[in-house]
């Protein structure tokens, strides 16, 4: 079979089969199956499939129709421009996730830029101490880690099966050097070592859909994607109740907490800051819906 016909019967199977963004998995899929670039599929489209990869794209077809994840069929999802490995033991990055990477990379220049002395350029760097908290592929942690290079990055999760594929993740990038992976509740690990008052970020993509919001969760997600990463909590906002003053403890006077959130969070997760926090920054992802929240620990 030809490329082509391969591509356009794969295409075919899965429109049918109302496979949410048909193109782009048959796309994925086939470039899989053959291992070659999306451009190699346009450009040598009258390319002659042997029967073998030819049975591996359609059973990779197959598998999506059941609603399985384009991303744990290949066993990889590209975030920030990173190869990032992904298994059913963690949640596939999203691109609205690429913000809160954003957000703390503009905060640290902000910071390093700062009047008051508190974090002084030529120090900032040395010394920045960001924690990510429930890093599941390692995604947020090791995009930062690639732009970030003398910071002190530690990455937690409850998870021991999804911080085996955040470290499989920092190896293969070469990134394994710039970061501690540590099993933990949030942040109890730090705090029950007396940590308090010692890092710039606190940063985390909670699990935050609530029992009410099960019924809107798409059958990928629900069937397949880690439920503790996603959520299926009593309220969503359970983890951040728990974590913002954990993070207040744990960061320095000044320090950040970035977070994500869902779609319908923005009042909900603002008012579980209180008077703690300052500068409290709601930024919205490319579809305009808010997105991330960051704050400033007040000085004491």
């Amino acid at each position: 079979m030809l490329l082509r016909e391969a591509f356009r019967q794969g295409l075919k199977t899965l429109t049918e089969g109302q496979v949410p963004s048909p193109q782009l998995a048959a796309e994925l899929l086939l470039m899989h199956a053959v291992g070659c670039t999306r451009n190699d599929l346009y450009v040598h489209p009258e390319r002659e499939l042997t029967p073998e990869i030819t049975n591996r794209y359609f059973g990779y077809i197959r598998e999506r129709l059941t609603g399985k994840p384009t991303q744990y069929i290949t066993g990889h999802q590209e975030f920030w421009g990173l190869e990032i490995k992904v298994t059913p033991d963690v949640l596939i990055p999203r691109p609205e996730t690429e913000h809160v990477v954003e957000t703390v990379l503009e905060l640290v220049k902000r910071s390093a830029k700062a009047p008051d002395g508190q974090h002084d350029s030529g120090q900032f760097q040395n010394k920045l101490r960001i924690v990510d908290v429930g890093t599941g592929s390692g995604c947020i942690t090791l995009a930062l880690a690639s732009e970030l290079p003398d910071a002190a990055i530690f990455a937690v999760d409850i998870s021991p099966a999804a911080l085996r594929v955040a470290k499989d993740n920092a190896e293969r990038l070469g990134l394994a050097d710039r970061v501690q992976f540590l099993e933990s509740d949030l942040l109890a690990w730090f705090l029950e070592k007396g940590e308090a008052a010692s890092f710039d970020f606190v940063i985390s993509n909670p699990p935050y859909v609530g029992q009410d919001e099960l019924q809107m969760v798409q059958r990928e997600v629900k069937q397949f994607e880690p439920r503790l990463a996603w959520g299926g909590l009593e309220k969503g906002d359970e983890v951040y109740r728990r974590l913002f003053p954990q993070a207040r403890q744990l960061l320095k006077p000044g320090g950040y907490v970035v977070v994500e959130m869902g779609y319908r969070m923005r009042d909900a997760v603002v008012g579980l800051l209180g008077d703690s926090w300052t500068e409290i920054e709601v930024r919205p992802d490319l579809s305009g819906i808010p997105r991330v929240v960051a704050a400033r620990r007040s000085k004491d």
